[in-house]
């Protein structure tokens, strides 16, 4: 599903009056989520899921082309933990 495709839905199955609205109100809740991270917290849904930084230690890598061992620098990863609602959802 797009972005588009998830927009049409949301304005479909809420009370929001048409398309532009909807694709306001997922823009808000995907920027809120996006700030809540870069800050380093976490969003926790109930049943549906925790959204959380996680970070990577350095590591060593092997560049394809050359074969040449590489140090891949430490970094934070946005990761996401589907909780017990969503799982059962998903497994029928």
């Amino acid at each position: 599903m797009t972005k588009a495709e998830f927009v049409d839905k949301v304005a479909a199955d809420s009370r929001i009056g048409n398309k532009k609205e909807a694709a306001d109100a997922v823009d808000a809740v995907l920027d809120a989520i996006t700030d809540t991270l870069v800050a380093g917290g976490e969003i926790n849904f109930t049943g549906f899921g925790k959204f959380h930084v996680a970070h990577r230690k350095e590591r060593q890598g092997v560049n394809p082309r050359t074969g040449e061992r590489i140090t891949i620098a430490a970094s934070k990863v946005p990761r996401f933990s589907a909780g017990s609602g969503l799982k059962k959802a998903v497994k029928g």
